[in-house]
């Protein structure tokens, strides 16, 4: 497919989307939201336990280690979607708006775990030194 300046837009890969997904910092300060957002009110210390370690990881891809925080967060959100799968929802209670919350941050932690761990076990330590 052309654009209007004549040049050739390249289709990504699956491969290079989770890469650049497992490389963006935004994706675990979103999930550390959707954790606070789901069990500070009433708190629940284990669950909120995970939020520090999440915005460590954006912290740490911010000054240059992709690779490492990519790891990280994959691990780290791999272990909160275990957690959250254990709790066991009525049907009727999974279509309102903590329902919808708990869905869509169990979503977004799935999709952490796969591009973070795609982006640690396929990456190298050179790309991060360009």
């Amino acid at each position: 497919m052309a654009s209007s300046d004549g040049t050739e837009q390249a289709k990504k890969s699956v491969y290079q989307i989770a890469r650049s997904w497992g490389e963006n910092p935004l994706p675990p300060t979103l999930l550390a939201t959707l954790i606070t957002a789901q069990h500070m009110r009433p708190f629940q210390l284990l669950p909120m336990s995970f939020v520090p370690v999440l915005l460590f990881t954006s912290y740490t891809n911010v000054n240059g280690f992709k690779k490492d925080s990519a790891g990280i967060s994959a691990a780290w959100s791999g272990l909160y979607l275990l957690l959250a799968s254990r709790r066991k929802q009525k049907f009727m209670k999974k279509w309102g708006p903590r329902g919808i919350i708990r869905g869509t941050s169990m979503g977004l932690a799935l999709a952490n775990m796969v591009a973070g761990g795609l982006t640690y076990a396929l990456g190298s330590k050179e790309d991060e030194e360009d």
